[in-house]
């Protein structure tokens, strides 16, 4: 059982999946839809993980409908729903779409028929228990940018005045984070309420609006923001979902500073990256001497990024910076890493490459913004 006060969301609990995902048809466009559900329905049955879906119509708006899923667990799930492979697949479906909303749970607790819901219970109990939020969103987008022009990029994303803080009566921007290593940027927000209108609200803003065109020359993928179509292929490529957040359950120590770190990861492995660092994040919270205060990590395809608020500085502890502490877990990263691609070749048993890892791994800061309490 988590410790009191400790906060603690991870997609790693071993917990079944349900995804939900709300949809608001434009008029006339209902065959369309259906003939894009069926091809995306007989794809997505042989993705590992899939267990069933269902496509649901309202009975009191026959405009609105809702496609549900379950999964064996989240990691193939995220795997599936950020590949180049699902972005194909539900294209079809943009054009007879008006809005769509996508919501994913884990399975807690279930009644099956025939089966005493007391028992039920009982098993599912034993298997996971309930994650404990701090009522905040936490997301992420990475994109890279043409080589060269690194420094450019840096000067326009840090010299905007940041969107207005409060969305909505229940919604608000709690803290933007951007950093960048070589020329790959990674925007980071932590949202308190509904984070898709969090992320509508900012996209609206002149000022994003301004930034975003401004950027738009150096990126290595081109988009265009004022095509609905070329923009929602962008944003779903660039999402780097969090996969786990957790904070320690002690007091919050004075002088915490945030750091991003890169670790990329070897062809198929960013997934188990991932779980390695989130299970290292989880030890560091319940370790008393850890200068790990908070982590998240972020995953998409082989892209893990390690979110931390850290006491002091990173190289004052490079081993717990890193996550590598703890017997084998150096061998563990090392099998894991592509150490070629951030400069690091050769065993990260030596205090030499530990520390040339942590400063490859190091991302430049270019902003972190909080907003007003």
């Amino acid at each position: 059982m988590a410790p009191s006060g400790r906060i603690s969301q991870s997609v790693f609990d071993g917990s079944r999946l349900r995804v939900i995902l709300l949809l608001d048809l434009y008029e006339g466009a209902q065959q369309q839809f259906l003939d894009a559900y069926e091809l995306m329905r007989k794809q997505v049955a042989s993705v590992p993980g899939h267990i069933s879906d269902q496509l649901c119509q309202s009975i009191e708006n026959p405009s609105q409908w809702l496609i549900t899923s379950e999964w064996e667990s989240a990691p193939p799930f995220l795997a599936w729903v950020n590949s180049e492979e699902h972005v194909e697949t539900v294209k079809p479906m943009h054009s007879c779409v008006r809005d769509t909303r996508s919501m994913r749970y884990s399975i807690l607790r279930e009644t099956s028929p025939g089966q005493p819901a007391s028992r039920t219970a009982a098993s599912t109990t034993a298997q996971v228990e309930a994650r404990v939020g701090d009522g905040v969103a936490r997301h992420a987008l990475t994109f890279t940018v043409k080589p060269g022009s690194e420094s450019k990029v840096a000067e326009i994303l840090a010299g905007y005045e940041p969107p207005r803080a409060q969305v909505d009566e229940n919604t608000r921007l709690r803290r933007t984070s951007l950093f960048m290593h070589g020329n790959r940027v990674v925007r980071a927000v932590e949202v308190e309420g509904d984070l898709l209108a969090a992320l509508r609200h900012v996209a609206r803003q002149p000022e994003v609006r301004a930034v975003e065109e401004a950027i738009n020359p150096y990126l290595e993928q081109d988009r265009d923001l004022t095509d609905p179509e070329s923009a929602r292929v962008f944003f779903t490529r660039a999402a780097l979902p969090a996969v786990q957040h957790v904070v320690s359950s002690r007091p919050a120590p004075a002088g915490l500073r945030r750091h991003a770190l890169y670790y990329p990861a070897k062809e198929d492995c960013g997934m188990e990256l991932a779980r390695l660092l989130a299970h290292q994040d989880r030890a560091a919270a319940d370790d008393p001497d850890s200068p790990v205060y908070a982590s998240t990590v972020f995953q998409r395809d082989d892209t893990v990024v390690r979110l931390v608020d850290i006491t002091g500085e990173l190289d004052l502890d490079p081993v717990a910076s890193l996550g590598l502490k703890g017997a084998g877990k150096a061998a563990e990263l090392e099998r894991l890493l592509d150490g070629a691609a951030i400069g690091v070749e050769g065993s990260l048993k030596t205090e030499h490459n530990v520390n040339r890892l942590l400063s490859h791994a190091d991302m430049l800061p270019v902003t972190d913004r909080s907003a007003d309490s």
